[in-house]
Order: C-alpha cells, then structure tokens, then sequence
C-alpha cells in the first residue's frame, strides 16, 4: 500500500494541507525555541564544568549531553510509535528541562555526578529538536519533502545567533538571585524547553503520524478527524531498535540515508571539535575566544543557513545527488582545513565548507530515509537513525582529541576524510525508487 500523500482526492487535499501548514509553522516556532536552550547549554556547559569538576573533565560532562540525546532517541521514538509525535516530543522536552534544573542543583551543591546526570537528561531538548524534522515531513507532498525537513532544520540557525545573547542575560538575571555563576542559563534552557513542551501539547493537533497512518491505510480517502473524534491507530507489534534494524538492512535506500547523517555527523565533529584547539596553538590566549567565535559562527551558519537551499537542491536534483555533493564539501573542508595550517582565514573557509557539507548530508540522508520505510516502523527507524549519528559523533568528540594529541590537526583532517569516502560508492550503488510500503 503506498504511502503517497499526493494519491488522496481533491475533496482530502485541502484539509491534508491545511494540516501540514499549520504543523510547520508550530514546529518552525518550537524549534527556535528549544534551539535557544540547547545552545545556551552547549555555550555555557564546558565553561560550568570546568568550575565544579576541573578542566580535565569538561568534555567528557559535554560528551554526556551528546550521549544522551543519542541514548533517548530510543525511548522517544517508541512512544512516537505506539501513540504519535506530539507526546514524543513533549517527553523529550520534558526530559531535557528535567537535566536542566539537575545542573541548576549540581552548581549549587557542586556535586560532580549530579552534574553528569543532569547533562545527560539535557540531551532530551536536543533529542526533541532533531526528531522535529521528521515530523516535519509525515504529512509532506512527496515533491516537497526535502524543503519542508530542510524549514525546520533551518530554524535552529534563530536559535543558534540568540543563544548566547539569551545566555549572557540569564546569567546577569539569576546571579542576582542567588545562584552560582553559569547556571542561570540552563535554567533559563529548561524554561525553554517546558515552553516548548506545552506548545506541542496544546496545538500539535491532528497528530501528523497517526494522521499519516490513517491515510496509509484507508483503502479510500477520507478527511483526516480532528481530536475531538479520535480514531484510534494502532501501531505495528515490534516497533522497536531490533524491527528498526532490520528494515534497515533489507533496503538499500535506507542503509545510504543513516550512512550519510552518521558520516556526515562523525566527519563534522571530528574536525570542528579540534578547531579550538588548532587556533590556541597559533594565537595568545585573549585573541583565541574571539577567534574561536568567529570561526565557529562561520561554521553553524554553514550547517544551518543555507539548508532551505539544500533541501529545494534535494527535491529538485534527488536525494543521492545532495548526498555526494555533502560528501565532496566534506572532503574539500577537510583538505582545505588540513592545509590551512595557521592561516586563520582559510580555516573559516574549511569550516563554512564543513557546515555546508554536513547539511547536504543531513537533510539529504534524512528525507530518503524518511521515504524508505513503511510508515507503521518509520518513527523506529528514524530513533535508529539518530541513535547512530549521535554515538558516531560522540566516538568522534574522544578519538579526535587523542589524534589530535599524538599526530596533529593535519592528520586528524585525512583520517576524517578517509572516514567519509566509502560513502561515496555507497551513494552510487542504485537505489529502488518505489513507494516505501510498496517495497514492503
């Protein structure tokens, strides 16, 4: 049976769109809002860190919040499946807010393992925001998936330049309350994140997956209920990792698009959690955060910018072509940076190469695996999915900083870019082009 949206009548279109609007827009506002709190915490986060627990562990306290967001997508994508989007991500959000006062409570008693635990929560805002862009395109028009992921994905750009505006006012507001320096601003995250939450709970109203279901399995079309008439939707037995996992392996299609967000993710992690470090080997300790600012806002305006670009590029050119062409500005970031040396300029420019290449890969890989799978595991799959890119990226924060310890930036750029070149012939292995359920 497929899962074109497109199939339903004229009379069902209307109100599907009507539905799909509305749902962008609530999650455009979300996910500015949720990208403020992850953002001041990941400004703030090492810096608080440092203070309770020492510098020796600050990364492995920013690695827990990476490591979270990837261990929560499996619970979140499991309500997802059994009951829908909304209360999927109001738990994620909820969890985060929760790990935010956690750290609140850690700076105050300065107890290490309490700060550890709250990090780890943190990642459920994290774990929220990347689950959004696929619920952006539940109820997508196939011709329009790739633009409608890359909307919400470009939303976290407003919330990634506010962040540390909001982050610098939190810390002023609540030191005057009595709380220790840098904790103010995961307080303020986890109001952000309960703001959020609420949102979604009142408005994300018909749910876009089960709506999406429905259509899926209606043998006519009929016009999506409203929540005060229910029909309940049952989800498919085995929803789970292991279902997940093995609708992955039987379909190529979905095998490229995670290899392409892991790959992506890993090679962007590797070679831009290592910058900092790069600049402070070439410059005096009062130039380098300003440097690193600079640098690194280069660096998030190329992974966010410009992903309506990559997503019109990825409706228009198919999703394979956006994919090598990810993974080509991957492998050009990492010459380019490689080779900078101490040339802080061309070092922006192999940063920005590097946003740029990690969102081809991002929304590229994400909407075809989106439109791989049946529609009864897709919320599986896609926990699978984020599962994967965020341990791929935790594995790449350590092992990068023992490269670059023992062999140098340098090296650590052409191991990132070896890491990244079996998915080139990975992308052009040919693909089946059918309707997801209809492969199934």
């Amino acid at each position: 049976m497929a899962t074109d949206l497109t199939a339903p009548g004229a009379a069902t279109r209307p109100d599907i769109t009507s539905i799909q609007r509305r749902t962008l827009r609530l999650l455009f506002t979300t996910q500015i809002v949720g990208g403020v709190g992850v953002t001041i915490g990941i400004a703030v986060g090492a810096l608080l860190a440092a203070r309770i627990a020492g510098t020796a562990v600050a990364g492995v306290a920013q690695s827990a919040g990476v490591v979270g967001a990837a261990l929560l997508a499996v619970p979140v994508t499991r309500i997802m499946a059994r009951h829908g989007r909304r209360p999927g991500l109001v738990v994620a959000y909820a969890v985060g807010a929760v790990g935010g006062v956690l750290v609140v409570l850690s700076a105050v008693t300065r107890w290490v393992p309490l700060l550890f635990l709250g990090m780890l929560l943190f990642g459920g805002g994290t774990a929220a925001n990347l689950q959004a862009r696929y619920t952006a395109v539940d109820l997508a028009e196939p011709a329009r998936r790739g633009r409608q992921l890359s909307l919400i994905v470009w939303a976290t750009t407003i919330g990634a330049v506010t962040a540390p505006n909001f982050a610098a006012l939190a810390d002023r507001v609540t030191t005057g309350w009595g709380l220790p320096p840098l904790a103010g601003p995961f307080a303020f995250s986890s109001a952000a994140f309960v703001l959020a939450a609420v949102v979604l709970l009142g408005l994300l109203r018909p749910d876009p997956l089960l709506t999406a279901r429905r259509l899926a399995a209606a043998d006519t079309p009929v016009v999506a209920p409203t929540d005060a008439a229910p029909v309940k939707v049952r989800a498919p037995r085995g929803a789970g990792m292991r279902a997940a996992w093995s609708v992955v392996r039987e379909r190529p299609a979905a095998r490229l698009g995670i290899a392409a967000v892991a790959v992506g993710h890993l090679v962007m992690v590797a070679v831009m959690a290592m910058t900092p470090v790069r600049l402070g080997e070439s410059h005096a300790d009062a130039d380098v955060l300003r440097l690193v600012g600079i640098v690194l806002s280069l660096h998030i305006a190329g992974m966010y910018a410009f992903s309506p670009v990559v997503g019109w590029l990825t409706d228009r050119l198919g999703r394979r072509a956006v994919i090598l062409g990810g993974v080509g500005l991957l492998l050009a970031a990492c010459a380019v940076a490689g080779t900078a040396g101490h040339h802080t300029p061309r070092l922006s420019v192999g940063l920005v190469l590097l946003g740029l290449g990690w969102s081809g890969t991002m929304v590229a890989g994400s909407t075809l695996l989106s439109e791989s799978v049946p529609a009864g595991v897709r919320p599986s799959v896609q926990g699978f999915c984020d599962l994967v890119m965020g341990l791929a990226g935790a594995v790449a924060a350590v092992v990068s900083g023992f490269v670059m310890q023992f062999a140098g930036y340098p090296v650590l750029t052409l191991l990132a870019a070896v890491a990244a070149a079996p998915l080139v012939a990975l992308a052009l292995r040919p693909v089946p082009t059918g309707a997801p359920d209809e492969e199934g």
